[in-house]
């Protein structure tokens, strides 16, 4: 899965002559040669094509709309009817404002990823995994996001067929309520029918069709739950406590509450494998459409998520459902409708978070283990995906239970944690303050629980007559037997430098 990103087939070839009328990017972490960029692209003709035939790097003409409504379907997704039960949770005060601030965090570390996707001129970096390599190493990289991705995108995919069975399972109770019961395995293995079908679109272009239908559908099932709510009203006898009445019980509950935000807020899983499909010169980065289709996404993620998550703890309160739906019973023929748009939207999110696990799969298969890139070997690694994610959703419906677990285990690092680390570790960002002070922020941050009693040991080694050594030893010291050593000796230097100006 280590490989090298791909680039514009004109990319290179046109930054050497933007490069001389100053229109390359000046960071200093660029290339900073025309030569450099040139010689850039080292892949032999074999690689080339097998870049072509998986389905990330496959095509490069997407527009700014489909990066909107491919964000909007890999954003608001089931989690959306979870909200009022985590508003439930955590109160009013504390539901709103981590409400906002999850989508304003968010919307900003989708941004940083955004513009680190062609931080290296001639290179763009197409998957999340490619952008950790650059940051933390090639091993490393690979050890701290590939994991946690997987957990997402596999979790992902194995709740939405969950969903999927489960909304079908509903439709069908709600439209024909004297028929025989049908078990929610047997609607689980419908739902995963369609998807044996829909998984050999071979790119993310191929889905664009699926995607939108998905993202319309999201919105319009997210509608209908905040507008069927107030059209109920306030409901008699209506309490806006805790619903939990132990303290473990409330601790657990604020906890899984914010996981289920979090989990709401899934889609920086495959930003940068949507910015892939979009077409990129030096003239007309792919950054720029991508922002657009973003801003437009989080518009219509915003409408969905505020009033659903409002409304319906207002009116049902701490007795609201897991799934706001399941708290309307009528009219009847419009929750139908919502759980039917429901089935939609999970068909076209399950695509969206599976390619770029195909994309993983046929990657190892192909430049690891030599198969050649060929359609049946495509059909066979898919169909098992499915068959896979299908079969555990059957064997644990209640999979959707651990949407907290998920959303605090994985989610929650991928969208709010790994963007601003990998953004710190890359442009080690630096201010007039932190200058003055004599740190270094991505250091501070990251280190903060320690940075305190090791700059303490820093200034009184620093200043004892020993000098330098002196000054180690008591970072060292001070930071405890196999403690952050690096990070006290970094500290050391820190103060060093600060007397010196």
């Amino acid at each position: 899965m280590a490989t090298q990103a791909p680039t514009d087939d004109n990319y290179s070839s046109n930054y050497e002559s933007n490069k001389e009328a100053g229109v390359a990017s000046k960071s200093s972490d660029t290339a900073s040669s025309p030569e450099r960029v040139r010689n850039f692209d080292t892949r032999t003709e074999k690689e080339k094509a097998i870049d072509k035939w998986l389905p990330i790097t496959s095509s490069r003409n997407a527009k700014w709309w489909y990066a909107a409504f491919h964000n909007v379907t890999a954003m608001v997704g089931a989690g959306v009817l979870s909200l009022p039960s985590a508003m439930a949770d955590l109160g009013w005060g504390p539901g709103v404002i981590i409400l906002i601030l999850s989508w304003v965090i968010t919307l900003y570390t989708l941004w940083q990823m955004v513009e680190m996707h062609e931080m290296v001129p001639g290179k763009r970096f197409d998957r999340y995994h490619e952008l950790g390599q650059h940051a933390f190493g090639e091993k490393l990289g690979l050890y701290i996001v590939v994991p946690q991705q997987l957990i997402c995108e596999v979790g992902l995919d194995i709740v939405y067929m969950v969903t999927g069975g489960k909304s079908l399972q509903k439709f069908h109770n709600l439209v024909c309520p004297d028929c025989k019961d049908i078990k929610l395995t047997f609607f689980i293995m419908i739902f995963a029918s369609a998807h044996f079908v829909l998984s050999h679109l071979p790119n993310f272009n191929s889905i664009s069709g699926l995607s939108l239908a998905a993202a319309v559908m999201s919105l319009s099932y997210s509608t209908i739950a905040w507008t069927a709510s107030v059209h109920k009203g306030v409901q008699k006898g209506v309490k806006y406590g805790n619903p939990n009445t132990t303290t473990p019980g409330k601790v657990f509950g604020f906890f899984n509450a914010l996981g289920d935000v979090a989990f709401a807020y899934a889609g920086h899983n495959v930003v940068l494998e949507i910015q892939a499909t979009i077409p990129s010169t030096p003239e007309k980065p792919s950054k720029v459409p991508m922002w657009r289709g973003v801003m437009v996404a989080y518009i219509v993620v915003a409408f969905c998520y505020f009033p659903v998550a409002i409304f319906g703890f207002w009116m049902f309160g701490n007795q609201v459902e897991d799934n706001i739906l399941l708290s309307l019973e009528k009219p009847t023929w419009l929750i139908a409708m919502a759980n039917l748009f429901v089935v939609v939207h999970v068909l076209g999110s399950y695509q969206i978070y599976a390619m770029p696990v195909f994309d993983m799969i046929e990657t190892l298969l192909v430049k690891k283990l030599h198969f050649k890139p060929s359609w049946m070997l495509r059909f066979v690694s898919r169909n098992i995906y499915v068959a896979f994610t299908m079969f555990i959703g059957m064997t644990f419906p209640f999979f959707g239970a651990l949407l907290g677990f998920l959303g605090g285990f994985a989610f929650a690092p991928t969208t709010f944690f790994l963007p601003c680390i990998m953004w710190l570790a890359i442009y080690k960002p630096r201010s007039q303050y932190w200058d003055q002070l004599g740190f270094d922020p991505p250091t501070v941050v990251t280190l903060r629980p320690v940075r305190m009693p090791l700059y303490g040991a820093a200034r009184g080694g620093c200043e004892a007559e020993a000098g330098a050594a002196a000054a180690a030893a008591g970072c060292e010291a001070e930071a405890g037997p196999g403690g952050a050593v690096a990070a006290a000796a970094w500290f050391c230097d820190a103060y060093r430098r600060k007397n010196q100006n």
